[in-house]
């Protein structure tokens, strides 16, 4: 009796599809892990996807910058170069190596325990009210400077051009972080209330000026600060003068302060 076809071509499919090379065509897939762990179907693939999971921000690649961008890029690029360049103190190994004791000292007459201290000690020789007047201001315009950079340092924390821990002063004054210069600063802020409180020479005025900018351009020498460290320092250092004359102590609040420091309230009429 002959076969039905139908019943042959079904059972020669049955055989073909029981040899272990075709066993994975008759897993059902929805009961499948491995399935599951696999992925979607090209079917599911192609049909877009209501919530797209975007690459984090650290993947992603900037393909058209703007100018701004390229601009801040180049001149940050320049002002490090240019500060390792210019860092020719930072070893005595260094091709300045042989002055960077002076340089170091050059750097001391600018530091914030420097000038407090000094400025303390003339206070207590000081006599007359005018001198105490020009003494309390300059000591509270010092204060606020090495206060203010200490704050913008801690918000910024930019490091500077040479891999250098600050020294033991440097963090005694709160001067760890490269941004901005406490030494131009300060040298700046001096240099303008000294010029504008005092009646000097010529030449000494010139000297305060040029010592005020090899101060700043000592650290800077000695690796510790950029080249726009310096610059922004010196933009501070106005900035406290300017504000330290809007702030101005007149001759009587002062004595009343070296009355309260003194414990001398009967000397005050």
């Amino acid at each position: 009796m002959p076969l039905n076809p139908s019943r042959s071509r079904a059972k020669d499919r049955s055989s073909i599809l029981g040899r272990p090379e075709f066993l994975s065509l008759n897993v059902p897939p929805r009961n499948n892990k491995s399935w599951r762990k696999a992925g979607p179907s090209k079917s599911q693939q192609n049909q877009p996807s209501e919530n797209p999971v975007e690459p984090p921000d650290e993947d992603c690649m900037l393909l058209n910058p703007s100018f701004k961008g390229i601009a801040i890029n180049s001149l940050l690029a320049i002002d490090i170069c240019l500060s390792k360049r210019l860092g020719v103190c930072v070893h005595t190994s260094s091709s300045w190596g042989s002055v960077r004791s002076a340089v170091t000292l050059l750097a001391l007459t600018g530091h914030g325990i420097t000038w407090i201290c000094g400025t303390l000690v003339c206070l207590t020789q000081s006599n007359t009210p005018a001198g105490q007047e020009l003494l309390i201001n300059l000591l509270i315009a010092l204060i606020l400077d090495v206060l203010t950079v200490a704050g913008v340092q801690k918000l910024v924390r930019r490091k500077g051009p040479w891999d250098m821990s600050p020294g033991f002063l440097d963090c005694v004054a709160l001067d760890t972080y490269s941004f901005p210069a406490a030494h131009a600063s300060r040298a700046a802020m001096v240099s303008k209330f000294l010029l504008s409180h005092l009646v000097l020479a010529v030449p000494l005025r010139v000297l305060l000026v040029l010592w005020a900018v090899l101060v700043g351009l000592s650290r800077v020498l000695l690796g510790q600060h950029h080249l726009t460290d310096m610059a922004c320092g010196f933009a501070l250092g106005f900035l406290h003068f300017a504000l330290m004359e809007t702030v101005w102590l007149s001759s009587g609040a002062c004595q009343t302060l070296i009355s309260i420091g003194t414990f001398s309230w009967g000397s005050v009429h």
